[in-house]
């Protein structure tokens, strides 16, 4: 199957669905990402704080594919924001991933109390620089952070991956994203499952003759947003990844998008993760 791919502000490229990987362990991500590679997967998002790392890589390694053809994405967690502290929190990421260089890595959460993130952000710009990243990006970061760090170093992130899914459609920061020139990356972007007993999920996916799932995920790339949907089972990967074959008709996408109720993580104005 040929997947699209979303052009980043730094000319590089994603592959318009990713497989995400929290909260698997070790062992289990190890033989879920092997699995989903085979299945066509290229992108692989982790990070530090998922403690998952080296079954990631392990996964990579074992899959049978190049490593020049994935995408690994992995991210700075809040213990070590900061210049130096990121600096060598990266290197021990690339040490687990067992990898020469990453291909997105970003900043977990802007922990604004904190007041660290700049400085992580200057850190993973000269990651980039020093050819150790290919493209940077951030995590759960509001307009507001987004465009402290750009006024201050002049660098906007290819990427801003967000809690959304149609629960919380987060339709003001996608469009904040994208007049900045940062793509959308969804993380639970099936809501936990929370939403695919509902009338409208269910009925455009008889209608179409896919899953409810599959229906979520396609809802996200006709948004322009790219969703990693989490599954170390290889029936669902497949299905999460098979959505280019269909199109939802526009009042489905707005039916699916009235669905809009709350967030189910955490708040990144006051969310400390460390």
């Amino acid at each position: 199957m040929t997947v699209p791919r979303f052009i980043l502000n730094d000319g590089r490229s994603l592959p318009a669905i990713g497989l995400g990987t929290w909260p698997m362990s070790d062992a289990e991500a190890r033989s879920a990402v092997a699995e989903a590679i085979r299945t066509g997967y290229r992108l692989i998002d982790t990070a530090a704080k998922y403690g998952n790392e080296v079954g990631v890589g392990e996964g990579i390694a074992e899959s049978g594919v190049l490593r020049e053809e994935i995408v690994v994405t992995s991210k700075l967690r809040g213990d070590d924001q900061g210049y130096e502290e990121a600096l060598r929190a990266f290197e021990q990421t690339r040490r687990d991933l067992g990898v020469d260089y990453v291909d997105l890595y970003l900043i977990h959460w802007p922990l604004p109390r904190l007041d660290k993130y700049v400085d992580s952000w200057r850190a993973l710009v000269k990651l980039r620089e020093d050819g150790l990243v290919r493209s940077i990006g951030v995590s759960n970061f509001t307009a507001e952070h987004l465009d402290r760090i750009i006024d201050e170093t002049g660098e906007a992130p290819a990427v801003n991956q967000i809690e959304m899914h149609p629960a919380f459609p987060q339709a003001e920061l996608r469009q904040a994203n994208a007049e900045r020139g940062v793509l959308t990356q969804s993380y639970q972007p099936l809501a936990r499952g929370r939403l695919l007993h509902e009338a409208a999920v269910k009925e455009a996916a008889g209608f179409h003759g896919v899953t409810p799932a599959q229906v979520v995920l396609r809802w996200h790339h006709q948004l322009g947003v790219l969703p990693v949907p989490k599954s170390a089972d290889p029936q669902r990967q497949k299905e999460n990844f098979a959505i280019f074959r269909f199109a939802l008709r526009e009042w489905e996408m707005e039916r699916i998008s009235s669905l809009a109720s709350r967030r189910l993580g955490g708040d990144p104005e006051t969310h400390e993760e460390f």
